[in-house]
């Protein structure tokens, strides 16, 4: 559209991960088996923990909604990924790039947030079993579980109303395979230094905050492990410690490099992206879940009982 002596963009053009046919026909073989096992592992949790009342507890809340959250979370980048492994053009709407965006920074910000809940929710079992009751009792729950969707929602509002306010009159090559923050803001004809101060300030406080809350409970729960005279009980909690640490790292260190970084549509960026909106979803319910006895029960105890109806 045209204005005067500038244009005003009406589409975005995404780089994607290759031009090659033959990688992309091998990429999206990769994405679509990835993205439907994190469909399969993560609403298989949520069928699992809501069905079986051994796991009404705490923990399996809080797991619950990182299972919904990593399906969520997934399929705002891969579907449209795949479609685009496909297409000859790589368009998408200002509008749905935005949209896209939004839901990626609330998505981010609330994992984050769930992250640390679940670690302070094994610090208070693991330090403070006979109070554990109390101290994670279900309005708390509520509240922590409530709190993270509402800072992610506010996050990701904020920053998308101040993108919004940008123009862009070309170029409209987005040096990523989705529309994220960094690579966009690279587009714009205004000054994007309000927006850059504004996801800066948001990665920054976010991440210092969960990851303080993260290691100090971890580091509380090690502490308290060591103390432990059974050696069965001191393995098996750093066994889960060093599992859920593992994921988190893998989580922290690429969205906040993604985010705190100057854009340049390197591979290195391409790889940080798919870190934190493939990979994470899928090793989540893998770690966090799928390798739980407790949950191998359950899941044992659907299996026989969906036999017992069908026979």
């Amino acid at each position: 559209m045209e204005g005067g002596n500038t244009t005003t963009v009406t589409e975005f053009v995404l780089l994607g991960l290759s031009n090659n046919p033959h990688i992309q026909a091998v990429l999206f073989v990769t994405f679509l088996v990835a993205y439907l096992l994190i469909l399969t592992e993560n609403l298989l949790m949520l069928l699992v923990i809501s069905t079986d009342s051994h796991l009404h507890s705490p923990m399996y809340f809080f797991l619950s909604h990182l299972s919904f959250l990593d399906a969520f979370y997934s399929s705002i980048i891969v579907p449209k990924l795949l479609e685009h492994l496909l297409s000859k053009w790589k368009t998408i709407s200002p509008l749905e790039c935005f949209a896209q965006i939004s839901l990626v920074i609330f998505s981010g910000a609330t994992e984050t947030c769930l992250l640390s809940v679940m670690a302070y929710d094994r610090f208070q079992a693991v330090c403070h079993p006979l109070l554990y009751a109390v101290a994670m009792n279900r309005k708390v729950c509520t509240g922590l579980v409530g709190a993270s969707w509402a800072i992610g929602m506010g996050t990701g509002l904020v920053n998308t109303i101040l993108l919004a306010q940008h123009h862009f009159c070309g170029p409209n090559l987005v040096r990523s395979f989705a529309c994220e923050l960094p690579p966009v803001l690279l587009l714009a004809c205004s000054d994007p230094s309000v927006s850059i101060a504004s996801i800066l300030t948001s990665t920054a406080v976010l991440g210092i905050v969960t990851l303080v809350l993260l290691l100090g409970s971890y580091t509380r729960i090690v502490m308290t492990a060591l103390r432990i005279n059974s050696a069965t009980g001191r393995s098996k909690i750093f066994s889960t410690c060093s599992s859920h640490f593992l994921v988190v790292t893998i989580f922290y260190a690429s969205g906040v490099s993604r985010y705190v970084t100057s854009a340049s549509g390197s591979a290195l960026e391409q790889v940080l992206s798919v870190q934190y909106s493939v990979v994470t979803p899928l090793l989540n319910p893998l770690i966090y879940s799928l390798k739980n006895q407790e949950v191998k029960a359950a899941l044992r105890r659907m299996l026989t009982k969906k036999s017992r109806l069908s026979s």
